[in-house]
């Protein structure tokens, strides 16, 4: 799968690629650039709000994958001790 280093600001409308398809390393990098680019404070009002409005999207989609791993964990620590406990008595 072919990865492009243009940044979402230029030409693109919201939803033309869709998060659901990004790891979160490949959200949480893109938001890292989009970050960087805002700090530098060269785009314009409209590309930074772009930028803005893509990086939100981002972040959301960034939470949704740790609050995903988190019940993962929480849901194999449950299973755990039972297991810990049983290891243990032997």
């Amino acid at each position: 799968m072919p990865t492009t280093e243009t940044t979402p600001a230029a030409g693109s409308t919201p939803g033309a690629d869709p998060l659901s398809a990004l790891s979160y390393e490949e959200a949480r990098d893109e938001l890292v650039r989009i970050v960087t680019e805002l700090e530098q404070g060269s785009a314009t009002l409209e590309e930074s709000i772009a930028l803005w409005e893509r990086g939100e999207a981002l972040a959301r989609h960034c939470e949704e994958w740790l609050i995903g791993a988190k019940a993962r964990l929480d849901a194999a620590r449950a299973g755990a001790p039972a297991a810990a406990g049983a290891a243990d008595s032997e």
